[in-house]
């Protein structure tokens, strides 16, 4: 990792809410200089995710339409952040307009407000008929049917999370083969520490130096003290917030 002793570093390792935990060197990253520490602990796990999405498995290029639903979760955000750096329009789903609204001068291109998995005629329409070229779904297999009926031609969909917990869903096969899209998941839990290296080493050079620049900047919704931290899991756990909650160690 080429790191000196005393230098800020960040990363992702077992161990939240420690005081102290190890972590391996391949994960650490140096945190830019233009960072505070709370802005330095939202970025490894949300950026590390929208990386593994948008580029090393989705390819997403500029002027492709990114479609992601939940847009307000801190993953949603970091990869709304990540797609606009990379030249990309962004529509996003949410059930709160406020939330929408906090989006836009992010560069939220398209914000539709549903909670339900009614919106592929809305993409459809904003995309003049093309439909997205990538969806993330952050949400589960509620949004899973709908957003295949929201993708492009050669169409690809990233599956990261299961907040509502619906862990099946139907396929249509017919739209997989016709419109040849390539559907795939975004974990770690099975992979080898050589390879979440890998992505790390990636986003290093291919988010990171956005980060470092200030053209992307960390999405903080609140910080908390440590001992605030049963008011933190309420505010998570009713899900209000926007981008990432921080709880401040010392």
């Amino acid at each position: 990792a080429n790191l000196q002793l005393g230098a800020r570093v960040m990363g992702r390792c077992p161990g939240a809410f420690a005081e102290y935990a190890l972590m391996d060197a391949r994960e650490a990253i140096p945190v830019p200089a233009r960072l505070s520490w709370e802005e330095a602990a939202v970025v490894p796990l949300a950026f590390l995710v929208a990386y593994d999405m948008l580029i090393a498995q989705g390819s997403l290029r500029p002027r492709e339409w990114l479609l992601v639903t939940g847009v307000s979760s801190g993953v949603g955000v970091a990869s709304l952040q990540a797609a606009k750096t990379i030249g990309a329009r962004a529509i996003g789903t949410s059930g709160s307009a406020e939330k929408l609204g906090r989006l836009g001068p992010l560069g939220l291109d398209v914000a539709l407000h549903t909670r339900a998995g009614d919106f592929s005629d809305a993409v459809m329409q904003a995309t003049g008929g093309r439909g997205a070229d990538l969806a993330v779904n952050t949400v589960g297999g509620s949004m899973f049917a709908e957003c295949v009926r929201a993708l492009a031609f050669e169409g690809r969909l990233a599956i990261v999370g299961y907040v509502d917990g619906v862990m099946q869903a139907q396929v249509d096969i017919e739209a997989l083969h016709t419109k040849r899209l390539k559907l795939f998941g975004v974990s770690n839990k099975l992979r080898s520490a050589e390879q979440r290296a890998a992505t790390v080493r990636g986003f290093a050079a291919d988010l990171l130096p956005a980060i470092a620049d200030g053209r992307i900047r960390p999405f903080i919704d609140r910080v908390y003290a440590f001992d605030e931290l049963p008011i933190a899991k309420e505010r998570m756990e009713s899900n209000l917030h926007v981008g990432k909650l921080v709880l401040r160690m010392a």
